[in-house]
């Protein structure tokens, strides 16, 4: 066997830094300072991929390729403050002053054009830490509702772009056994 299979369960943590060409070390960017928020109802990690399937009137002869690649990763943000909407909202400006902290939203003309290093951890003390990093923006907007009997979450839905000059979307990392590392390629070359 290539590796250790794993049973993921529980949910993680979410941590967001502005992006400024590179992708932050998982060890600098996954600190308390740079946490979005509490999360509930975990996180999601979408990947659709769009084909083009060319073929003879016949069916004998088929061509596919992949146009288009699209990736979201969704949660929902249990704990936050108006810096916090902020990184939620490309119109987003945040004053303090006088004990309160203000937040304007919207005028397209005040877009940032910001794009955010977004990192879920799923801690397992177990079969070892996951780390799912995108770079991207909330591009679904938010709700609050407030309501007596229930708390406030923002779904947020982060869209990822292209990262490094591989058109990179999606960094998957897991922590591993150390004398695994290297494994699965050698098995890979036997065959």
């Amino acid at each position: 066997m290539a590796g250790k299979e794993r049973i993921v369960l529980g949910s993680g943590k979410v941590f967001t830094k502005e992006f400024t060409d590179t992708i932050p070390d998982i060890d600098a960017l996954c600190v308390e300072e740079n946490r979005l928020g509490y999360i509930q109802g975990g996180a999601t990690l979408e990947y659709k991929p769009t084909f083009y399937e060319a073929k003879d009137d016949l069916g004998y002869v088929t061509k596919t390729i992949l146009t288009e690649e699209e990736v979201t990763l969704k949660t929902g943000v249990l704990t936050f403050n108006g810096n916090v909407l902020k990184k939620l909202c490309a119109t987003g400006r945040v004053t303090e002053a006088d004990g309160k902290r203000t937040v304007k939203i919207g005028g397209v003309g005040n877009q940032d054009k910001k794009s955010y290093v977004i990192c879920f951890k799923h801690e397992d003390a177990e079969d070892g830490d996951i780390y799912v990093m995108i770079v991207g923006n909330n591009q679904s907007g938010f709700s609050l509702a407030f309501a007596k009997d229930k708390e406030t979450v923002i779904d947020a839905e982060f869209k990822a772009k292209p990262h490094d000059k591989e058109g990179t979307l999606i960094q998957y990392i897991e922590e591993i056994d150390k004398t695994q590392e290297g494994q699965q390629t050698q098995e890979e070359g036997k065959q």
